[in-house]
This record gives C-alpha cells, sequence and structure tokens, in this order.
C-alpha cells in the first residue's frame, strides 16, 4: 500500500501553497487549482506531502491508501484534455 495525494475541487479555493509546497507532486493549472499525479508518493517526498495536506487552508487536500499501484485517471487536465480516460467525451454545447 502507498499514500496518493487527492484533491478535493470543489473544496480548493486556488491558494497554491501545496505546490510550493511539494512541486513534485503538484501542479497548479492556468487558474491556480492544483493538477496532483495521481502516483503514490514516494518515500523521499512524504513529510512534505504530510506537510501540503496540514497546511492547506481551505482543507481540500489529503493523503489517501490505495492498495494498487495508483495510475491517474486523467490524461493531465490542462494539457491533453480534462475528461477521464475510457467512452467519454466532450458535452454538445
Amino acid at each position: 500500500m502507498s499514500d496518493v495525494v487527492r484533491v478535493n475541487p470543489i473544496a480548493c479555493d486556488a491558494h497554491g501553497l501545496c505546490a510550493e509546497l511539494v512541486p513534485e507532486l503538484i501542479e497548479l493549472d492556468e487558474w491556480g487549482y492544483p493538477i496532483v499525479a495521481g502516483s503514490p508518493v514516494p518515500a523521499r517526498l512524504a513529510g512534505h506531502a504530510k506537510r501540503a495536506v496540514a497546511v492547506c487552508p481551505a482543507l481540500a487536500l489529503m493523503l489517501a491508501r490505495s492498495e494498487r499501484p495508483a495510475r491517474s485517471r486523467w490524461r493531465g487536465a490542462g494539457r491533453s484534455g480534462a475528461f477521464p480516460q475510457g467512452n467519454r467525451k466532450a458535452p454538445d454545447c
């Protein structure tokens, strides 16, 4: 088992502290909201990830246990698409 950083996008206020504390795992999109890699937190970054969770002013970050190696189901929102991989497509507007 390993820890994975998760973000509650509804609770997040885009303060950006998380990306400053652990830029190896979290980057910000063009609006300042975090994009997490979805991969397991390496042991060398565990302390930084815990600190980022603890100081999040909106309480929008968490460390979740993953029983299998975590692979992000997102293609990297803001880069190659914001929709999960699979049979979903963008809504017709």
